[in-house]
């Protein structure tokens, strides 16, 4: 058995990322960020469509048209392809998410 919660190092100098579950269509990550953000100008654009939840802390998340806060419980689904960028996670605790990228066929 694992704890999402557990094996957290006390520093952090870049995002923690560890795949949980893998399978040919799923890939499961837990994701922990301690005041991380993207580099500036960089935007994720994947090719897998991502849900993600944040089970501690807070995220801000930028798309091209909107920002999404995230608190402890909010999720939200990320088509593929749709450009987004992390604008600031929890600099005071870690912020854990839990990330599930998908393909639909």
């Amino acid at each position: 058995m694992n704890n999402l919660f557990t094996a957290i190092p006390e520093c952090l100098p870049e995002e923690l990322k560890e795949t949980v579950l893998t399978s040919r269509m799923l890939r499961i990550e837990r994701i922990v960020s301690h005041g991380h953000a993207s580099p500036e100008g960089f935007w994720y654009d994947q090719p897998e469509h991502e849900w993600i939840v944040v089970l501690q802390g807070a995220a801000s998340l930028q798309f091209d048209d909107e920002n999404a806060t995230l608190a402890p419980g909010d999720f939200l689904n990320i088509p593929a392809h749709r450009r987004h960028r992390v604008e600031w996670t929890t600099p005071d605790e870690p912020t854990i998410w839990l990330a599930i990228f998908y393909a639909t066929e």
